[in-house]
């Protein structure tokens, strides 16, 4: 039988969402449940792949990789694209997307020159245009 989800997993999937390493002990504090019900219930939520994992934030800033740059990209070189993006250090996301490009990447740089240079390179792939965000307002947002 599906194990449904009800309020109190998604109060416990907040919770990790603003802090993956938060103790169960302190998860139950929060939400009134014994420490082996919030146990059994994120086992379950595992178990089911609706928390496929945990990670760490970085700060982007501290790690000289703090201008994002959007790159839409239109290609008959899907693979490829695929590929090179997978090698690249710059590309932390990329989506197959709708509409006159068919690929949008994302791209964590120093700078604008890095970004030029990696776009650049996407050249013989197809044709690209880029987007520089100016300031990040909503990001990783807690989903629940």
């Amino acid at each position: 039988m599906e194990y449904p989800m009800d309020e109190t997993d998604k109060q416990i999937m907040q919770l990790l969402q603003r802090n993956a390493r938060m103790p169960v002990s302190q998860i139950s504090k929060e939400i009134s449940m014994s420490q082996p019900s919030v146990k059994e219930r994120i086992i379950k939520l595992e178990e089911r792949n609706i928390i496929s994992g945990y990670t760490a934030a970085l700060n982007l800033n501290k790690l000289n990789r703090g201008t994002t740059t959007f790159i839409l990209l239109k290609t008959e070189y899907c693979q490829e694209l695929v590929d090179f993006c997978e090698q690249a250090w710059e590309v932390t996301d990329l989506f197959r997307i709708s509409g006159e490009y068919n690929y949008l990447i994302k791209v964590q740089t120093a700078s604008i020159g890095e970004v030029a240079e990696f776009q650049d390179s996407l050249m013989k792939l197809g044709p690209s245009k880029s987007h520089i965000s100016l300031k990040n307002i909503l990001e990783n947002r807690i989903l629940l």
